[in-house]
């Protein structure tokens, strides 16, 4: 990992009437924290971050209800819009991090450079997929507010900036 200052972006965004985000943690996203020597597998496993998959970001605004999502990005850059249909559309490149609270919105616009992440979650939770249909909202609503604080940062473990965010 870098050994610089951690320079951390947060995003914060209210539901959107499709997408619900999250009104207890903001987005975080960790810009150049990994570098070629990491192994960002053995990162997610140590602070138990697991149930991990390595692809891309999906075309379409999606949200998972009852998990926090960590995107890692290990190859490529890619822009995408966070928080639904009025979101920020964001530049990631090779060696940021994306940190995604239970609910909030994330969908892939474009990428380049054989663009690639590596997603975990808290514990190895399974997730669902929740793409913001109507029917959807009350149930992951509670779902979303019953997500609590991950036991780790998913890159620094128990002193890592999330939790200078999350509370």
């Amino acid at each position: 990992m870098s050994d610089k200052k951690i320079e951390v972006e947060t995003i914060f965004r209210d539901q959107d009437g499709a997408i619900p985000n999250n009104a207890q943690y903001p987005l975080l996203l960790y810009k150049n924290v990994i570098n070629d020597v990491d192994s960002p597998l053995d990162i997610l496993k140590f602070n138990n971050w697991l149930n991990t998959w390595r692809g891309g970001i999906f075309p379409k605004h999606h949200y998972h209800s009852n998990t926090h999502e960590v995107l890692v990005v290990v190859s490529g850059k890619a822009t995408v819009q966070l928080g639904g249909e009025n979101g920020p559309k964001t530049g990631i490149q090779y060696g940021d991090v994306v940190i995604l609270p239970a609910g909030f919105g994330h969908k892939l616009i474009d990428s380049q450079d054989a663009f690639a992440v590596i997603g975990a979650y808290p514990n190895g939770a399974d997730y669902d997929f929740c793409t913001g249909q109507p029917d959807e909202w009350p149930q992951n609503l509670e779902n979303i507010k019953s997500v609590g604080l991950p036991q780790t940062d998913p890159i620094y473990g128990n002193d890592g900036p999330l939790f200078g965010y999350w509370k």
